[in-house]
């Protein structure tokens, strides 16, 4: 395992661990030990001993054995300092090697124990701070003593009393179960003492790693006694197999990622690769003379320039050494490198060594240059479309757009990226459209699809057809939109001309509609009145004066149907929402003049009629339509009229707001409004056997009101009559 490996994994040990040199010095440390010997990262590259004098002679010579090739050592030693203080230090340490087996240092645990050693003095203390219980087996009285920390260990009560059979079978069946009897077996057939760590059971089922220590004790050539200590180093054992095992799963990953690791000797020209250097190169072990040279000539010639440079900047201590560069195999095949590494310095700062990673990075750099040139085509699409585009934010703020909508909508670009798309949507369509992108935002859709409007600089209206996409990260988090923007202004503003055209020719096909029916209607109503006034005409037994009064009504009769045929040439004239063809009109005198119209029939069938309309109440309409209102109105009241009463007819007026409201009531036989309240006002509808009705008069009333931009309402009640309520616009 190489210094390098073992660097990687100190920074989270959790115990005090320090990587040190050939001549001592430190290479890296966890945290921990900078927590236990109060020191900083300012000791990286200075020797433990003079950064500790007071640390004990042996372990130097600990140290030593272990650069000499010496596995493993483990002490515990006392020091005083000059200033005649005591410390008590406890190490392990275990060599470190290169690749090729060569010994390049050593990995130092090293604890103060001075406290534990302190408590050490008081028995009971020491054995609850160091969790160390004796043991002891009498082999002569074949009994067992344990003490009160080595039953805690064990997890028994206080009271247990243990055997040597059952002291062994606490240990895990295998392994440790194995070793424990042979180590027991050959200390008391041969007298070895025994220092070993095995996992124990406890009474409880918990798997716990101890520290088991024995010693015989021999009488005359035969072993009468084992004694010893039994330690619980749970804690610290399996932070230590925490540390080995990261420290191999390192090394897989490093060779299953395809990670080089490397080393450059700086004053001696030295470069030493792992096995994965070699495949990322290209090359065999043996091709690579191990020189920095050798390096260089593996990189291709345009990039050697600047990834010397790197190098160099990093050993002055002017950059970090954080480069690419490509390198070109043997057979040609040129690739990527990503490398990184440390400098390393000796006590006097001087750079002695950098190590470092390489790792092929070719398929990452092709898949950028993919994504460049999709990013310009895309950017060369987006740009250029005569569709309008635009990258929206997830709060609707414009990211980017193109000049298609920029040309659509009067604003340019700066102005557009300092808007919301929410500030430029009008009122109408904003809550659909939100509404459709919290959709997408939650996931129960990607896209949609509608028209709406946008407001234009000017304030003009802008109507487009907009689709909305989602984008989202690798992760699937979304990133933001894009929305494709047609303008349709041309395509709604010809649909509206067009509708506007088969509108006026509804409204004029209805006017003719009208038209003969109020020609039908009215002048029906004056061929009865003329019809009743010549009947009176031809009696004989007419007196001078009743024939006088009945050609005065024959003369205003003639003369109402003459005025009644000139307004019908005005209907004509009148188209839906033509204002200008409306006029101010008395309400009063037109009133007047429909009574005086039909008063044959009314002097004919006895009718009261009572009026109260303001001179003042003008209203705003077509003079014929008005009269053919209150015509239809008036004669309805007679023609339904009660035979059993005397028949009434008010007709009143007062003023609502911007309307000037009339009233016509009459007493007569009323309508059943629940049978036939939503068909009134229908076309050839009918309520009362009138052999006169045609079931057009409302139809066409209605028609009236509604075209001058009024409205009509009625109440009316079996037998008791039936009030119609007129709003017109107030002239």
């Amino acid at each position: 395992m190489s210094m390098t490996v073992h660097q990687a994994l100190l920074q989270n040990c959790p115990v005090p661990m320090a990587l040190l040199d050939e001549d001592f010095i430190f290479v890296d440390f966890s945290t921990a030990w900078l927590r236990q010997f109060n020191q900083s990262n300012t000791v990286k590259g200075k020797s433990i001993f003079d950064c500790m004098p007071e640390l004990p002679e042996e372990l130097k010579m600990d140290i030593a054995y272990c650069l000499e090739g010496l596995e493993q050592r483990t002490d515990v030693q006392r020091v005083v300092t000059e200033n005649g203080e005591a410390f008590w230090y406890e190490w392990k340490i275990s060599a470190s090697k290169t690749e090729d087996g060569e010994v390049n240092g050593v990995i130092l645990i090293l604890e103060d124990v001075t406290e534990k050693k302190f408590k050490e003095t008081f028995y009971l203390k020491s054995q609850e701070v160091a969790r160390i219980g004796a043991w002891e087996v009498d082999l002569i009285n074949n009994s067992v003593f344990w003490s009160k920390i080595t039953k805690e260990i064990h997890e028994v009560p206080n009271d247990y009393v243990p055997n040597l059979k059952e002291g062994i079978s606490f240990y895990k069946e295998g392994y440790s179960r194995e070793t424990i009897t042979k180590l027991v077996k050959d200390c008391v057939e041969n007298g070895n003492s025994w220092d070993t760590e095995l996992i124990i059971v406890t009474a409880k089922g918990k798997e716990v790693w101890v520290k088991a220590i024995g010693e015989p004790e021999f009488v005359n050539g035969k072993c009468v006694r084992l004694n010893g200590t039994f330690q619980d180093i749970d804690k610290r054992k399996k932070a230590e197999l925490r540390y080995n095992k990261v420290n191999e799963r390192l090394a897989l990953a490093t060779k299953t990622a395809g990670i080089g690791i490397w080393e450059y000797d700086i004053l001696n020209n030295e470069v030493l690769w792992d096995a994965n250097m070699y495949k990322l190169y290209g090359i065999k072990e043996s091709d690579f003379s191990g020189v920095f040279e050798a390096w260089e000539a593996c990189v291709l010639e345009e990039d050697l320039e600047p990834s010397n440079q790197a190098v160099q900047d990093a050993i002055n201590g002017t950059k970090d050494f954080d480069t690419t560069f490509r390198v070109k195999w043997p057979n040609g095949e040129v690739r990527w490198i990503k490398a990184e590494a440390t400098v390393i310095k000796n006590a006097d700062g001087t750079p002695i060594k950098m190590v470092g990673v390489n790792e092929d990075i070719t398929e990452l750099k092709n898949t950028q240059f993919q994504l460049v040139q999709s990013e310009e085509s895309l950017q060369g699409a987006f740009g250029n479309s005569s569709v309008g585009m635009a990258l929206v934010a997830l709060d609707g703020k414009f990211i980017q757009v193109n000049q298609s909508l920029c040309n659509s909508l009067g604003y340019t670009e700066k102005e557009l990226l300092k808007l919301t798309f929410q500030d430029i949507t009008h009122p109408d369509d904003l809550e659909i459209d939100l509404s459709m992108l919290y959709e997408v935002i939650e996931g129960k859709r990607s896209t949609y699809q509608i028209e709406k409007r946008y407001f234009g600089k000017q304030g003009q209206l802008v109507h487009v057809f907009l689709t909305v996409t989602s984008v989202r990260k690798i992760n699937g988090e979304l990133s933001h939109f894009i929305s494709q923007i047609v303008d349709i202004s041309s395509r709604i503003k010809a649909e509206n001309k067009l509708k506007g055209l088969l509108q006026v020719t509804t409204n004029q096909n209805n006017s003719l509609i009208n038209f003969a029916h109020i020609v039908s209607h009215n002048l029906r109503s004056h061929a009865a009145n003329l019809s009743m006034i010549t009947g009176f005409l031809v009696e004989d037994d007419l007196s001078e004066e009743e024939q006088e009064a009945t050609l005065g009504m024959l003369e205003r009769a003639s003369g109402g149907l003459n005025e009644t045929i000139t307004h019908l040439n005005e209907v004509v004239q009148v188209k839906l929402n033509s204002e200008k063809k409306l006029k101010v009109v008395s309400l009063d005198n037109t009133v007047s003049k429909v009574l005086k119209d039909v008063a044959a029939i009314i002097n004919e069938n006895q009718v009261q009629v009572s009026v109260n309309v303001s001179p003042d109440h003008k209203v705003n309409g077509v003079i014929a339509y008005i009269e053919s209102i209150i015509l239809n109105l008036v004669t309805n009241a007679i023609k339904y009229r009660d035979p059993e009463k005397m028949p009434t007819v008010f007709i009143t007026s007062k003023i609502e707001d911007e309307f000037v409201v009339m009233k016509v009531a009459d007493n007569g036989l009323g309508i059943d409004m629940e049978k036939y309240g939503e068909k009134l006002f229908g076309m050839y509808k009918t309520f009362h056997r009138n052999k006169d009705a045609r079931g057009i008069g409302l139809f066409i009333t209605k028609n009236q009101i509604e075209a001058m931009g009024g409205s009509i309402n009625v109440s009316s009640e079996v037998g008791k009559g039936t009030t119609f309520l007129v709003k017109f616009a107030k002239g």
